[in-house]
């Protein structure tokens, strides 16, 4: 659900959300446009992986294929107590999202040269795995340069005032 729709809930503000995987540099290489939550097509070898709170989407990201999205290269290490009925790590898995968000998301992709790049993977509070996704457009060099001096100088700042106050 996109977080900008005046009836949806952000996926931040749910009770009893526990976080798998975190993909913290996305903030840092993408500035983030629009965020939206989807539902992932799990193995039950997967689900207890991720239960175990194992797993990486690090250096994943999502792709259309046919008017589906897949969400490419996350890992999920295989689950030890299957012995033969394992999972492949790093395969492509389905995100569950309707079909106009889907649509839409296409659009920007291909209209205005966007990515999508999941934030993090996280057990709602019906225990449901989910991905929160994000519309970004990659950042230059001298963006996260930016980035970088605002963030020192913020630290700078709370030093400061913990001195004084």
């Amino acid at each position: 659900m996109s977080s900008k729709s005046g009836g949806a809930k952000k996926a931040r503000s749910e009770p009893g959300r526990k976080v798998v995987a975190d993909n913290r540099k996305a903030r840092f290489n993408y500035e983030i446009l629009d965020t939206f939550e989807a539902g992932l097509q799990l193995l039950g070898t997967e689900v207890k992986s991720l239960r175990e709170g194992k797993a990486s989407i690090a250096e994943s990201y999502a792709s259309d294929d046919n008017g589906e999205l897949f969400l490419i290269n996350s890992f999920i290490p295989e689950y030890q107590q299957a012995a033969r009925n394992n999972h492949r790590p790093r395969r492509p898995r389905k995100l569950l999202m309707h079909k106009r968000e889907i649509n839409r998301l296409m659009a920007a992709i291909q209209r205005e040269g966007l990515t999508l790049i999941p934030l993090k993977l996280y057990f709602n509070a019906k225990g449901i795995a989910k991905l929160e996704l994000a519309l970004g457009r990659g950042k230059k060099l001298h963006d996260k340069r930016e980035t970088e001096k605002r963030r020192d100088w913020n630290k700078q700042k709370a030093r400061l005032m913990r001195e004084k106050g």
